[in-house]
């Protein structure tokens, strides 16, 4: 592994279960273990948290301080009032009392680590947080080894449409990301296309930016935990994942609807199973699910491991993205819709890195919205299916080279040829 052998990761979670961000930091840091790397990992998880063969640390939280109590105060008169003030606070400083009371948190955790010497740092976050880039611009005997991970735009205003939130504080937050891109040695990105899109507004991401795409999780068949209401007999067609506003559901809802209504003797053994949290499209998932028997809703997030046996024994794994001109994200899910070996319905834009990757010739892609593309696809998938339910694989070696450990080491492994 040329001249890397210590890694400190510091990252903001490592509980699968509580987002798709943690899983694809957990990916990354079991391929690391698996690649024989001395690591130690910092997690503000805020609990106890264990990965086989892997030193963690749970960092506490700072508490008794001005901004923990700021913090709580925040919250205890928003929960008075309902008046959430936190807009207010974001703008006027950039980001909440939390945030800060976090960051301050992690700093003084990592300050005192003095038996561990890195070779690398790596920063993992989720969501929209990324406080462990925050703590490390503090940090600066690290920047020199620092691999800043952006697993998705930020700020928010820099997402593309149909995304169209700007944050509180906005201008503050594009500071913040301007002095990562300006102060860590390399970025990495789970994407070439967000690598990209990223570099527009921060040019320097182009120059110190790496590929690394979301790692599989691997389990033992004994941790995969069986689903009372999966029959794997069945043509199961499966999304996992949250709809959010900017995922419509709705196009494969019309597409599966009009596959059955094409192919009525299928009813008896096709299934759509959406499985995640759901909030925004509650009232039109009420009606398709009364409309349509053969659609299972599940009641908000489902442990991994159900949701990994789901994904194993589907006929088909969905990925449905947003509406729009480009999708520059890796799914969190991709690699184990990889890694499951069975054909990916993908609904999309044209240009996006799923596409980029699957490549512009594979036969299952539709965009979101239609529905007509959509059924003629599942009707393929189905009748496929329906002659030899083993024919349904995806086949792509290529693909599972590329989120697979070795090809990590390779581009961690570049890294050590860059002056």
């Amino acid at each position: 592994m040329g001249s890397f052998k210590n890694i400190l990761i510091v990252v903001d979670s490592i509980d699968i279960n509580d987002s798709s961000g943690s899983k694809a930091n957990v990916g990354i840091i079991k391929s690391l273990c698996h690649l024989g790397f001395n690591l130690k990992v910092y997690h503000y998880t805020r609990k106890n948290m264990d990965i086989p063969n892997v030193n963690c640390v749970s960092i506490p939280e700072k508490k008794g301080n001005l901004k923990y109590f700021l913090s709580r105060g925040q919250r205890v008169f928003t929960r008075i009032t309902k008046i959430n003030i936190n807009p207010f606070i974001e703008r006027l400083l950039g980001f909440s009392f939390t945030f800060f009371n976090d960051t301050d948190s992690i700093f003084d955790a990592l300050a005192k680590e003095n038996s561990f010497t890195p070779d690398l740092v790596i920063t993992l976050s989720k969501g929209a947080s990324f406080r462990p880039h925050y703590t490390l611009l503090k940090i600066k005997k690290w920047h020199s080894k620092w691999i800043a991970y952006i697993h998705d735009p930020y700020p928010f205003h820099h997402y593309p449409h149909p995304y169209n939130w700007t944050e509180p504080g906005y201008k503050r937050k594009e500071l913040f990301f301007k002095k990562v891109s300006e102060n860590a040695k390399h970025s990495a990105f789970p994407s070439l296309l967000l690598k990209n899109w990223m570099g527009v507004f921060y040019p320097q991401f182009l120059k110190s930016g790496i590929v690394i795409p979301h790692q599989h999780i691997p389990l033992s068949i004994k941790n995969y935990t069986e689903v009372p209401f999966f029959d794997k007999r069945k043509f199961n067609i499966l999304h996992a994942g949250n709809l959010m506003k900017q995922r419509s559901p709705i196009g494969l809802l019309e597409g599966f609807k009009l596959f059955l209504k094409n192919n009525p003797l299928a009813k008896v053994d096709s299934r759509l199973l959406l499985i995640g949290p759901s909030e925004y499209y509650t009232i039109a998932l009420k009606k398709y699910e009364n409309e349509i028997k053969e659609l299972y809703l599940s009641k908000g997030n489902v442990a991994y491991q159900e949701v990994a046996y789901m994904q194993q024994h589907a006929s088909v794994n969905v990925i449905l993205e947003s509406k729009s001109d480009i999708s520059p994200f890796l799914p969190g899910k991709f690699p184990h819709c990889i890694i499951a070996n069975k054909p990916i319905l993908l609904l999309g834009p044209h240009e996006s890195e799923s596409r980029r990757l699957l490549g512009n010739d594979y036969p299952y892609f539709s965009e979101v919205d239609d529905a007509t593309k959509i059924a003629e696809i599942i009707e393929r998938l189905y009748q496929k299916w329906n002659l030899d339910s083993t024919l349904l694989t995806l086949n792509r070696n290529d693909l599972m080279e590329y989120i697979s450990p070795s090809h990590l080491a390779d581009v961690l492994n570049s890294l050590n040829h860059q002056s």
